[in-house]
């Protein structure tokens, strides 16, 4: 047995909704409980934007985490290469 404390707002829109629907109070509250906790799993499951692509973006997919920072060296050393042979 659970008992809970509603604002007064709430608990008039419970009173008045099970009233109008002919169902008790304490189904309406299970029905809203099952539908939060259903809610709170699916969110949990589904993953960020971030995290579906995150082995698509440079850092990760390359595992070299400094190529922002040293691109130009990069493009510098192609160069040379290129011009060597």
């Amino acid at each position: 047995m659970i008992s809970v404390r509603l604002d007064k707002k709430l608990e008039e829109q419970l009173n008045f909704y099970a009233k109008e629907q002919n169902i008790p109070k304490s189904k309406i509250i299970k029905e809203s409980l099952a539908l939060y906790f259903k809610m709170l799993e699916e969110k949990e499951q589904k993953k960020s934007a971030y995290e579906l692509g995150q082995d698509l973006f440079g850092k990760y997919s390359s595992n070299k985490g400094d190529l922002s920072r040293t691109y130009k060296e990069k493009i510098k050393e192609k160069i040379r290469a290129k011009n060597a042979h």
